[in-house]
């Protein structure tokens, strides 16, 4: 009996022994069988993208606005930054000038501007006038012939008008400086004899009569005064401007004055 008892007792623990065996051994991995990765483990992977993309879009940023100044330098201006201008033409009288000077004398202009943009400029001129007297005035400084000439000097703000890319326009207006001068030829008038108003225009009266002298003869004054004018611009194939002006001029110094109103035409480039 004691035998047999031993012999199932012995059999129980080994049976035991195998299911303890058995399921340990189906917990356990196997040797070689890849694990699956659980998602948990790849963010930093999938994250590595979104820290290049600040980078990328700033790249972009950069190229784009590189671009674009490449774009405003490349660019061209419509307008030139200095204007040229050249012109001829004749006088029209004014003021107490006409009393004296008779119109249609010949003008020559020469000129040259500095553009802040396509409207906006300042503009420097030389003019030259031819005035010649009326034959009343003649009779009046008893003189056979005379010469008579104005120079000026002025400086003016213009404003340009386009138009079409044809046509345009401009105004200007601002201070001058004036010089006016002659000379009377076979004059027979008496020295100290009393001014008439041509002698006193001439500005050959000291006072009240003529230079016992004789330096009346001749006449230089020097004015300050303004202009104001405008003009009208047609372009050309080639690129030059085909201009039409038209200005008042006032000089005045003393008790005389020196009006003119050139007109012009020119060109520009």
């Amino acid at each position: 009996m004691t035998g047999k008892f031993a012999t199932a007792s012995a059999l129980r623990l080994l049976f035991f022994t195998i299911l303890l065996a058995g399921h340990g051994f189906a917990q356990a991995p196997v040797t070689g069988e890849p694990q699956a990765t659980t998602p948990a483990a790849q963010p930093p992977a999938a994250q590595q993208p979104a820290a290049q993309q600040p980078a990328a879009q700033q790249t972009s940023g950069d190229q784009e606005a590189s671009d674009q100044e490449s774009l405003r330098r490349k660019k061209p201006k419509d307008y030139k930054n200095w204007n040229y201008n050249v012109g001829l033409g004749a006088n029209l009288d004014g003021g107490t000038t006409k009393t004296f000077v008779r119109g249609g004398g010949g003008v020559a202009t020469a000129g040259v501007a500095r553009n802040a943009n396509k409207y906006f400029g300042l503009r420097a001129d030389f003019i030259f006038e031819d005035l010649p007297l009326r034959d009343s005035s003649l009779v009046l400084a008893s003189a056979g012939s005379a010469s008579s000439y104005l120079l000026a000097l002025t400086l003016d703000p213009v404003i340009n008008i386009p138009v079409t890319k044809l046509w345009g326009g401009y105004v200007l207006f601002g201070p001058g400086f004036y010089h006016r001068f002659g000379t009377l030829n076979s004059d027979t008038a008496v020295p100290g004899s009393p001014c008439n108003p041509f002698f006193e225009w001439w500005s050959a009266c000291g006072n009240t009569s003529i230079p016992l002298s004789g330096s009346f003869v001749t006449a230089n004054q020097n004015e300050f005064g303004y202009n104001i004018g405008g003009g009208v611009t047609r372009k050309v194939p080639s690129g030059v401007e085909i201009y039409l002006e038209y200005r008042l001029t006032h000089g005045s110094a003393n008790t005389t004055t020196t009006d003119t109103r050139p007109i012009t035409l020119g060109v520009r480039w």
